[in-house]
């Protein structure tokens, strides 16, 4: 066992997590992880065996080729950093990785330990899954937490049950290993599911930020997700797609839809065609860069992760349709409300996006976007 000790020791730390994959919708959980490891500059302090969670077919290395010739293998891989915050009574803790495939047991097993070492005092699960919320909306953090720490939050309790991820259960270990732990939730527009989604990411920094007293620069978040929502507003122009957001403004200033998940968001069924469901912005991700990152430097998050972190974060992006809907999501908001059969479906929201985008919306939108900003 790894003993995990640094030095000088670490003020009352806060240990925050987060994976990605099936817990993970549009990278806004990792990509919070990821936003504390830059703007907090973050120490790298080591991480897990590999070999010991992974299975190399299901999660598989990275090959970088540079003039014909292998350049890097990156590894599916969890680290652990330590940030010094200063003008805050908690340091933290951080864990950032990819959704093990193996002995989940013995996985938290081994954050725990760290946390213990490392005096951790308070556990801060992040996720996200994609849900029936409506992207011109502020985002409704949902979670588990004590009732007192919960209303404090201004927390909407889950209401789900069902399958669960690495998410659930390491929150489930933490708790019984005697760790006060709470965990925090983001819904994310199941028609923008494409990464990034700056709002989700901003309300999980936002919530953990008032949960600590740590105060964090969010300032960037909330640019981008500004430019975000218009974006998404600009690549809406049918008269169908527009009455389908409004029906899900409705219910979200009704109340009607609290949690802003569908009903069975965590059925593995949801894995199924993801690509059918996304809205590929591909003229975002400039734009999105620029407003995203600090400006004392144009490097990736978390630079003290290294490659490896690097390759977690593109490899998802390519290969991991683990927090995806079903194809069947219309199906579900025409059993929900009788007056909704003529509503369109997230396929057909998703595929009159794409078709604005392919026709060279985007180019003006993803512009617009960025001069204003």
């Amino acid at each position: 066992m790894t003993s995990w000790a640094v030095e000088p020791p670490l003020r009352n730390p806060v240990l925050v997590c987060a994976f990605e994959g099936w817990n993970d919708a549009a990278n806004a959980a990792t990509d919070a992880v990821r936003f504390l490891i830059r703007q907090l500059n973050a120490t790298d302090i080591g991480g897990l065996d590999a070999e010991e969670y992974f299975d190399f077919q299901a999660a598989r290395p990275q090959v970088e080729i540079a003039h014909g010739v292998v350049k890097k293998l990156r590894w599916p891989t969890t680290r652990f950093a330590i940030a010094r915050v200063a003008r805050a009574e908690h340091d933290l803790v951080l864990v950032l990785g990819v959704e093990p495939n193996l002995r989940w047991r013995s996985f938290c097993a081994a954050i725990i330990e760290m946390a213990r070492d490392l005096d951790c005092s308070l556990a801060v699960t992040l996720g996200a899954l994609l849900g029936d919320a409506p992207h011109s909306r502020p985002v409704r953090v949902t979670g588990t937490a004590e009732p007192e720490l919960a209303e404090r939050l201004g927390l909407q309790r889950s209401r789900y049950e069902g399958p669960t991820g690495i998410v659930g259960v390491l929150t489930d270990a933490t708790r019984r290993a005697g760790l006060p732990t709470v965990s925090l939730w983001a819904p994310v527009p199941h028609y923008v599911a494409t990464p990034p989604s700056p709002m989700a990411t901003h309300a999980l920094l936002d919530r953990m930020s008032r949960l600590t007293a740590i105060p964090l620069p969010l300032q960037s978040l909330e640019v981008a997700g500004r430019g975000w929502q218009q974006h998404v507003d600009a690549a809406i122009t049918d008269d169908d797609v527009r009455n389908y957001v409004q029906e899900l403004e409705s219910r979200y200033d009704s109340g009607d839809d609290l949690d802003g998940f569908p009903d069975d968001a965590g059925d593995d069924d949801q894995n199924d065609d993801l690509d059918d469901d996304l809205i590929d912005f591909e003229a975002w991700s400039d734009w999105e860069e620029s407003a995203w990152e600090s400006d004392d430097d144009g490097d990736d998050f978390g630079d003290e992760f290294g490659d490896e972190d690097d390759a977690e974060h593109d490899a998802e992006h390519d290969a991991v349709a683990d927090d995806g809907t079903s194809d069947d999501e219309g199906d579900r908001h025409g059993a929900r409300e009788s007056d909704e059969d003529e509503l369109p479906s997230g396929d057909a929201i998703a595929r009159e996006v794409e078709r604005y985008l392919r026709e060279g919306g985007s180019g003006t939108a993803g512009g617009d976007t960025g001069d204003d900003n």
